[in-house]
């Protein structure tokens, strides 16, 4: 498997940028946990399926291909491209210049590029120092530093005494901004799902306000003359998602709220009454699509994992929902961690994925799920018919 793996990765790098939903590779990841499953219909169903496998909406690349390749780097986006995913993430950020990049956190440049091993080093809020590490954020660096940097695995030794061995892995990633995301995932023949991110600097920022911030993002789509109806903007921050609907209402429409009710102590899918929101007043506000981590829609009846309240009442609300992450926690055993926590009972070994997925699809009834693998997704959705 890991040289099948190696061969698609090392392919997908020399890849020239073309539209390739009719070139889809998922490699030998899907037959794995095929064949990981308890026997029964999904399993026969599932190992019955063969392709071509073409590009399906409902396979959402998150940050690319991290699982194997750089987050937020070309490397990893051709990747998940070639896997099938129909939707691609740039996480937003901005430089001290006030453009766009993409980067899952306005303040992890330390572990995710080599830019401690950089002359931009000493530009970092706090530079390195044995055993507290760093913290470089992309608002210490203009645009034109940022594209000096290289992508890496995320990550860090965080007993390092040397920022060569606290970067601990290789660089050769190709960094990139959201505008160049757009061209690029356009010429891949995906859509677009950028998530603004929460900002590591108080705002206004050199005089750029949060609303500046959430409009450009929108005005780079307009910019490069993407149709609305081909992006849907994220956010953790409702006002975000307020702002879309009344400033920019045909992306405001498929603006995706990113719910984390599930930080606030005492919390429960299951029970309403700790809920921040009411899932009718959200669609009220003119919200269409809820996205919280896939535990907040399961729960267990007995051994089986069914929907939770929250996925039934969303649903009742006519909201649409899109779930996060699959492929993100290593292999399944002994409950699979953080993602799968409202489930773990049911969580035994990498054969509960696809039945997980399809609790999910089938009964919760997700219209996409984001993956840092997306080949696993996208088998699914060929096999079952989803778009």
């Amino acid at each position: 498997m890991r040289r099948s793996l190696l061969l698609i990765i090392a392919t997908l790098a020399a890849a020239p940028a073309l539209a390739i939903a009719d070139t889809v590779e998922l490699g030998s990841r899907p037959g794995y946990l095929v064949g990981q499953m308890a026997g029964g219909a999904l399993k026969d169903r599932l190992a019955a399926c063969e392709g071509p496998f073409t590009t399906r909406l409902f396979s959402i690349a998150h940050r690319g291909a991290p699982m194997r390749l750089a987050e937020h780097t070309e490397q990893g986006y051709r990747a998940a491209a070639k896997m099938g995913a129909g939707i691609q993430e740039c996480d937003v950020t901005f430089t001290r210049d006030l453009q766009l990049v993409c980067r899952h956190s306005q303040n992890d440049l330390h572990t995710t590029t080599n830019i401690l091993v950089t002359d931009l080093a000493a530009k970092c809020t706090r530079p390195f120092s044995p055993g507290r590490g760093a913290e470089c954020r992309t608002s210490d660096i203009s645009l034109a530093e940022f594209r000096r940097l290289k992508g890496k695995t995320d990550g860090a030794d965080k007993t390092a005494k040397t920022p060569a061995t606290y970067v601990n892995t290789p660089a050769t990633g190709t960094l990139m901004t959201h505008a160049e995301s757009i061209a690029l995932f356009h010429a891949l023949g995906a859509k677009f799902t950028p998530e603004l991110k929460a900002p590591a600097v108080s705002m206004p920022f050199n005089g750029f306000s949060q609303s500046d911030y959430a409009q450009k993002l929108i005005d780079e789509y307009k910019a490069a003359g993407i149709p609305p109806e081909d992006v849907w903007p994220q956010s953790f921050n409702l006002d975000d998602i307020v702002y879309w609907i009344a400033n920019e209402p045909a992306f405001g429409k498929q603006a995706v709220y990113l719910d984390d009710s599930y930080r606030i102590a005492g919390w429960s899918p299951m029970h309403k009454e700790t809920w921040r929101h009411e899932m009718a007043d959200l669609k009220a506000m003119g919200v269409n699509y809820i996205a919280p981590p896939l535990w907040v829609l399961l729960t267990l009846d007995g051994d089986k994992i069914v929907p939770s309240a929250y996925a039934i009442q969303a649903r009742a609300a006519g909201l649409k929902i899109i779930t996060w992450t699959v492929e993100r926690s290593g292999p399944l055993k002994g409950g699979g961690g953080w993602y799968f926590r409202s489930i773990s009972r049911a969580v035994k070994n990498d054969g509960a994925l696809y039945p997980i997925i399809d609790v999910l699809a089938r009964d919760v009834g997700v219209v996409g799920i984001f993956s840092d693998w997306p080949a696993t997704v996208t088998f699914y959705a060929n096999c079952m018919g989803l778009d």
